[in-house]
């Protein structure tokens, strides 16, 4: 990418006062942090801003991940952290208020969350309130049945952390705590309420502990990070260090659309090359400073980019000129991208 060194650009995390940071494909990947993450999470601390860690891992308490995080390089503590647990903990208060009664299907964290939020923890079958689920990597057939079976009470409250379907482990890809939910739900017939993300209310928690006006989310994730953005009604930076390719992110339904794409999170202290856009729905054209065009319609973007731009100016192009064309989508789109 074309880089600016003029000190009167502005950057873009200076229009923030504080990252809501998701943490896998983010920070780190397996074991190792991603190269740029610590060092600039750490100056955007220095700088001011509020960093905090939203994390949908519910089966780990907020100190533990802070832990790990500083372990890695970075300054935080469990203040800073913000989980699925503690999320799905609030929301059964919002519920039910102070003092109601909940079953815990999921670890001993998530049962700590519930005490901390001043929800009564009881057995399952002690005919609870409201059943709490999270992963667990230890939870068994056993749990889910009685999960099961308080909810066959149909004035139980359900709230599950979260529903990712897979989570990344060191011998590949394992099954999430989306899957122990599709149980429960399958034996039951019940939806739940998600806390945690693409759920708004992991967002607001830490927002509103945190006493910040101009947050804004960074995720690799579209189903989670971004979605989840759109849910709190908060802007979003998708960072190309995760899961998703620059395909995905052109493809992606209106709700899982970033507000700004960069490749790393060094590009933060960076001036952000927003193209403008002409045209709408049908037919859009979107340009970056003479560096990058894209004209969308009904089925094809094609984008020309400069000799020597890199290509992050052109995806960002194509993207923003065939959202134009398409604002409202509901599933994800295959256009035909012709680049030139």
């Amino acid at each position: 990418m074309e880089r600016t060194t003029d000190p009167s650009m502005s950057s873009l995390i200076s229009s923030f006062d504080a990252i809501l940071s998701d943490l896998d494909g983010v920070v780190y990947a397996g074991p190792d942090p991603i190269d740029g993450a610590v060092e600039s999470l750490n100056r955007a601390v220095a700088d001011g801003i509020a960093v905090a860690y939203v994390t949908n891992n519910a089966s780990r308490s907020v100190d533990a991940v802070a832990e790990h995080l500083n372990s890695l390089g970075l300054t935080t503590d469990g203040h800073h952290v913000v989980s699925s647990a503690q999320a799905a903990a609030s929301l059964a208060v919002d519920h039910l208020g102070s003092g109601a009664s909940v079953g815990i299907c999921g670890s001993e964290a998530l049962a700590d969350c519930a005490r901390s939020a001043g929800l009564v923890v009881v057995g399952l079958e002690d005919g609870p309130q409201a059943v709490l689920q999270g992963f667990d990597p230890g939870l068994g057939w056993q749990e889910l049945a009685d999960a099961s079976y308080a909810l066959a009470d149909k004035d139980v409250l359900w709230v599950v952390s979260n529903t990712d379907m897979t989570i990344p482990k060191e011998r590949g890809i394992a099954p999430g705590n989306g899957t122990l939910v599709h149980a429960v739900s399958a034996a039951t017939r019940r939806e739940p309420l998600v806390a945690g993300k693409p759920g708004a209310t992991i967002f607001t928690t830490i927002v509103e502990r945190l006493d910040v006006e101009r947050p804004v989310v960074v995720g690799d994730r579209l189903d989670t990070d971004i979605s989840g953005a759109h849910q709190a009604g908060l802007p979003s930076i998708a960072v190309m260090t995760g899961v998703q390719t620059m395909s995905d992110v052109l493809e992606a339904r209106t709700e899982e659309r970033p507000t700004y794409v960069v490749g790393n999170l060094r590009e933060l202290f960076e001036e952000y090359r927003h193209p403008e856009v002409s045209g709408g729905e049908g037919a859009a054209v979107a340009e970056i400073d003479g560096a990058a065009r894209a004209e969308a319609d009904a089925t094809t973007v094609r984008t020309q980019v400069r000799e020597g731009t890199h290509s992050l100016l052109g995806w960002r192009t194509a993207m923003a000129a065939w959202w134009a064309a398409h604002p409202r989508e509901n599933e994800e789109t295959r256009p035909e991208v012709v680049w030139s």
